[in-house]
C-alpha cells in the first residue's frame, strides 16, 4: 500500500498565507518527519521574501537539522 504525502505542510502554509507566523513557526516546532518540512521549505521558498518569512525559514532549517541528526538513546 502506498503512503500518501502528508497533508502538513499545506497546513503550514495556509497558517504562513494567513499571517499568522507564530501558529506557523509553533506547528513547525513539531513537524511529523524530515520530509515534510523538506516540503515546507519549498513552499516557503516560492514566497516573495520579507523579514518575517525570512525568520520563519530560519525556524525551519533549524527544526529540518533536528530531525536529520541522529538520535541519541540511553541503554535502560
Amino acid at each position: 500500500m502506498a503512503r500518501t504525502k502528508s497533508e502538513w505542510p499545506a497546513k503550514v502554509m495556509a497558517l504562513v498565507r494567513s499571517g499568522n507566523l507564530a501558529a506557523a513557526s509553533a506547528q513547525i516546532k513539531v513537524a511529523p518527519s524530515v520530509g515534510d518540512v523538506t516540503r515546507l521549505q519549498g513552499l516557503l521558498a516560492q514566497l516573495p521574501p520579507s523579514p518575517a518569512l525570512q525568520q520563519l525559514q530560519q525556524v525551519v532549517e533549524e527544526e529540518r537539522a533536528l530531525l536529520a541528526a541522529p538520535r541519541l538513546h540511553r541503554s535502560p
